[in-house]
């Protein structure tokens, strides 16, 4: 008998391995924590199914989705990504927005409570952002240096991390010495104690983010609908997203 036990607790794991769904994310490196969060609650309480998710800038995950990327769901941090992808025939699902993305300036080693005039200091050398050419946070960063009138003054300082995420490990490993970061970055557990300057919503474009389905995937459809419950939304709360 124990051997066909054995050969019965095989096949069981087996058919469980068959049967548990797959979810791929695709999502702007601003949610790592947030939707990270979400996602393992999810995986929790649905134990057979497994969150997958990619963090990186949205334009970069455009790309890659309108190129044919095997993705089910994408989160961008400018919900015009989306807006094109189901224009384009890439996605199957409605695109919805989900928060507002606020910018912060940061750093470890530099008192920014003064705000964006601190970016003004000789002693400052090395200015990071994320790359604007594919990263809405980077285009936030630049309209809002813009609006203060100091980018001409400090723009050969810039370095460009290829996401939030990237642009914030400068800032930490001080290869910058400072950053203007996604608030759910610095909320972050390891940056939010250290005090940051909330930038003034006014200085640029509002980040309106916004996910679609892109694949018909049943697992997918019931991630997001808990993604749309109220308990998610406190996740996102929790990490400065503006939830309407």
């Amino acid at each position: 008998m124990k051997p066909f036990t054995h050969i019965v607790a095989s096949l069981a794991l087996s058919l469980s391995s068959l049967l548990a769904g797959e979810v791929n994310i695709a999502a702007a490196a601003d949610m790592k924590y947030a939707l990270g969060d979400i996602a393992k609650l999810y995986m929790k309480r649905h134990p057979e199914t497994k969150i997958n998710t990619m963090f990186g800038s949205s334009g970069k995950a455009f790309t890659q989705i309108s190129n044919g990327a095997p993705y089910d769901i994408y989160y961008s941090a400018d919900i015009d990504y989306p807006k094109k992808l189901k224009a384009a025939g890439k996605a199957v699902g409605d695109v919805k927005p989900y928060a507002i993305g606020r910018i912060v300036l940061w750093s470890n080693t530099i008192d920014t409570s003064k705000g964006m005039n601190t970016l003004l200091s000789p002693n400052i050398k090395k200015i990071a952002i994320a790359n604007p050419e594919h990263a809405p946070y980077g285009r936030a960063a630049v309209a809002a240096l813009k609006s203060y009138g100091i980018y001409e003054k400090i723009k050969d300082k810039l370095i460009y991390g290829e996401n939030i995420n990237q642009t914030a490990q400068y800032a930490q490993t001080k290869a910058a010495d400072v950053a203007i970061l996604a608030l759910s970055i610095s909320s972050s557990p390891a940056l939010r104690d250290i005090p940051s300057f909330l930038i003034p919503k006014e200085s640029h474009p509002e980040l309106v983010q916004g996910y679609v389905l892109v694949k018909n995937n049943s697992e997918a459809s019931a991630f997001i609908s808990f993604f749309e419950t109220k308990e998610a939304n406190e996740i996102l709360k929790k990490y400065g997203f503006v939830v309407q």
